[in-house]
């Protein structure tokens, strides 16, 4: 099986993306490309003072994804057998388009634009959909300390924009999966036959609804 070289992974708080991430590194023997969330200094303030704390949380990320893709595609011996990312870059303004203030939004922006043009396009985009109630089971299954008092009204937000930004998305070759009935992790069928989908796909976008487990 021949697979892009490399693959991000997307989606809402909660939906799965580095476990989907892993399983597939796993088949393939692709290199992984994982963001440490819990890295950003200003998370467990954020959510409990989403407002007050949002500018600072926001910039933190941006810059963090940006020096984690400059170092690790730096290094492009790692192209051999592919690799595998649990996030894409652009998404980021999609969080900061939900949490920042009219103010705050140009000066991000400026800082976005200078950044994104030297930062790489995969290969193929996979967009993992959920219900924001799915989400919001998932989230309490993995019971992150700093996650428990995460709104379903913010989660509810954030996957209406993810929504809309894939919606509207056509940089790459995009994979929509609907993952509310499905878990990856504990079906190798479900696994194989997303393994087939992400073969089958090519330019435009792909839409693929598993049969739930």
């Amino acid at each position: 099986m021949s697979i892009p070289k490399y693959i991000a992974v997307e989606g809402p708080i909660g939906v799965g993306k580095t476990s989907v991430v892993r399983l597939i590194a796993e088949h393939t023997g692709a290199r992984t490309v994982l963001e440490d969330v819990e890295e950003n200094p200003f998370l467990r303030e954020f959510y409990k003072d989403t407002r007050g704390k949002a500018f600072q949380t926001q910039i933190f990320f941006l810059l963090s994804r940006y020096r984690q893709q400059q170092v690790e595609f730096r290094q492009f011996d790692l192209f051999a057998k592919g690799v595998i990312s649990d996030y894409l870059f652009a998404k980021d303004r999609i969080f900061a388009y939900q949490t920042l203030d009219e103010h705050e939004v140009p000066l991000y922006e400026q800082v976005y634009s200078l950044l994104e043009q030297d930062v790489p396009k995969p290969d193929l985009v996979i967009y993992l959909q959920a219900s924001t109630e799915a989400l919001m089971e998932r989230i309490r299954k993995r019971d992150r300390e700093y996650e428990r008092k995460v709104s379903q009204e913010y989660i509810g937000g954030i996957n209406e924009a993810y929504n809309r930004f894939f919606f509207n998305y056509t940089d790459t070759p995009l994979l929509v999966i609907q993952t509310s009935g499905i878990d990856f992790v504990k079906s190798a069928d479900a696994l194989h036959d997303l393994m087939r989908q992400i073969d089958k796909a090519g330019p435009g976008t792909l839409y693929y609804r598993p049969m739930p487990v």
